[in-house]
């Protein structure tokens, strides 16, 4: 009898361990910092990738079905996802991750938020009320929001609570390691001016220290005209700029014209988690990022 109670033991020590939390990620670096955290306690995927157009995505019939399975559902908010998500909560059914419920984290609200303009008005392009949405590019908000991830998935996973605080202290340690890093390879570049493809390097100019002297959009939202561009050529005449910059998601024509006719370099940002080669986890999208930025500006 004992031999079979220890060998029933062993058989289910060796069984693979099964996920306790199923997280759903907005943004690819939301996902990246549950997996941080969570490791292998969290089965977490990401409804967008860099690719993508955070703004504008299809609410397809498996994306609400991994939405329906979530226990968590970890956003950016700030009206960044409001043209979808609330599709995929509507039609998931699932009473856990609604707005105000303890399975929905909505990362905008633990950061200083940039850009919260003091009226609202359509005409002047995408513009959100509550701020600029894109606060993954400093990683001084990643910090922030992990400290307040940890909670939330302690107090929805009490059973794993202490693995994953262990897990965020060795992640802060490391992260703040490599952020003194970055800041000294970018503090050279601090009050250089740059133009950018739309208003969405804002959080990432305001820690880099670069000043923005123009857009290549018209208006948030809007795509580059020909006319635009040429005034914007104009303008860097008597007001130059170092380079000019986009996401990896963005249309690198506009940004291509404007670097050969101005004659300035043209980078592109990975922006998230997934966005070059290099950028593989939250790690390597600053170390991509910031060695784009030094190599531009030489």
């Amino acid at each position: 009898m004992k031999k079979i109670l220890f060998a029933a033991s062993m058989l289910l020590l060796s069984l693979p361990s099964h996920a306790a939390l199923t997280i759903l990620a907005c943004e690819p670096e939301w996902a990246a910092l549950a997996s941080e955290i969570g490791a292998d306690k969290i089965k977490v995927s990401s409804a967008t990738t860099a690719l993508q157009d955070p703004h504008r995505i299809e609410a397809r019939p498996s994306l609400i079905a991994r939405t329906r399975n979530a226990d968590l559902l970890l956003c950016t908010g700030l009206e960044l996802e409001t043209g979808w998500l609330p599709v995929l909560l509507q039609q998931s059914g699932n009473a856990k991750i609604q707005p105000g419920q303890s399975g929905n984290f909505e990362a905008g609200n633990y950061v200083q938020r940039l850009e919260i303009p003091s009226r609202v008005d359509r005409s002047e392009g995408d513009v959100h009320a509550a701020g600029n949405p894109h606060i993954q590019q400093d990683p001084r908000n990643i910090a922030l929001v992990s400290a307040a991830l940890v909670k939330r998935m302690a107090e929805l996973d009490p059973t794993n609570a202490a693995f994953y605080q262990e897990r965020q202290k060795d992640f802060t340690q490391r992260w703040t390691s490599a952020m003194k890093k970055w800041e000294q390879q970018i503090a050279p570049l601090k009050g250089m001016a740059i133009v950018e493809h739309h208003k969405n390097m804002e959080y990432l100019l305001n820690w880099v220290g670069l000043r923005a002297v123009g857009t290549l959009e018209p208006k948030p939202g809007v795509e580059p005209s020909a006319a635009h561009l040429s005034s914007l050529l104009n303008q860097l005449q008597r007001q130059p700029a170092k380079m000019v910059i986009r996401a990896a998601y963005q249309d690198g024509r506009p940004s291509l014209w404007l670097s050969e006719h101005a004659k300035i370099p043209a980078a592109v940002m990975p922006f998230t988690v997934g966005g070059s080669e290099r950028a593989k986890d939250l790690f390597g999208l600053f170390d991509d990022t910031v060695a784009r930025l030094t190599e531009a500006a030489k």
